[in-house]
């Protein structure tokens, strides 16, 4: 099913990302992934991958806060790789770019604000338009969106995030509808909170852990691998009637 595709990851080198590229190689797609920062962790992946399971695997720089780089990533990806048949836009951006967009309302500022929908709306649009320009060429393809239940529930200081995720959830039911006709399926993962780097990075961690865990009806916080399996289900064959879709992963926490 996915042996001699090819897939595309944005933000591979940890949690939820560096779960979904190991799913698709056991499967032995080929991967092109995206890092920002950690060049040596992202050529170890490569190396761990290619040395298990005998795929073509390259990592590239990405700053999803220019999203026009994806058109010169994807020019990259044109060398590397024969196809495109898979796009996952995970990578996310926090620290000092969130500042003024991770806060109460009243303290919300137009940069950090601007900061989180360019690296969580725009970049995926002009990600999922260079895809879907590939899948056309090889008669369709899947592309997939990680979001949040934080546009669902309240989430202290989580405004800019939340309306963003919204956003890209409405962006995927448009692009959805208008790639249908190119056997192109779009779809979002929505997570519950998730034990990721960017969640711990989250003020008072360890309470809010606990008040996670505490409000879970399944009584536990979320793993990056309880994403990953859905991600690699939305771009099968099961999933071929699926799209428009936000599929919540929360462990029940949304309606409880």
């Amino acid at each position: 099913m996915y042996e001699g595709k090819t897939l595309v990851l944005s933000g591979g080198t940890k949690g939820i990302g560096k779960d979904i590229i190991y799913r698709f190689a056991e499967k032995k797609c080929d991967i092109a992934f995206t890092y920002n920062s950690n060049e040596e962790e992202a050529k170890n992946i490569a190396f761990d991958l290619t040395q298990k399971y005998g795929i073509k695997v390259k990592y590239y720089k990405l700053n999803i806060l220019e999203p026009d780089e994806y058109k010169d990533l994807f020019k990259q990806i044109d060398e590397d790789f024969d196809r495109v048949d898979y796009f996952i836009s995970n990578a996310i951006i926090s620290g000092r770019p969130v500042v003024g967009g991770f806060a109460p309302f009243m303290r919300l500022k137009p940069k950090g604000m601007n900061n989180i929908y360019t690296a969580t709306v725009l970049a995926f649009v002009v990600g999922a338009q260079e895809a879907a320009k590939r899948m056309m060429k090889v008669g369709g393809g899947a592309i997939v969106s990680l979001s949040s239940t934080g546009n669902l529930v309240h989430i202290e200081n989580y405004t800019g995030h939340g309306s963003s995720k919204a956003a890209v959830e409405t962006v995927v039911k448009y692009a959805a509808l208008e790639l249908a006709s190119e056997n192109i399926r779009v779809n979002v993962v929505s997570g519950g909170p998730i034990e990721t780097d960017a969640l711990k990075k989250f003020p008072d961690y360890d309470n809010l852990k606990k008040g996670i865990v505490d409000r879970t009806p399944m009584g536990r916080i979320g793993h990056p691998d309880d994403m990953g399996g859905v991600a690699l289900f939305l771009c099968s064959e099961d999933a071929k009637w699926i799209t428009g879709q936000t599929i919540v992963v929360d462990g029940g926490s949304t309606f409880s």
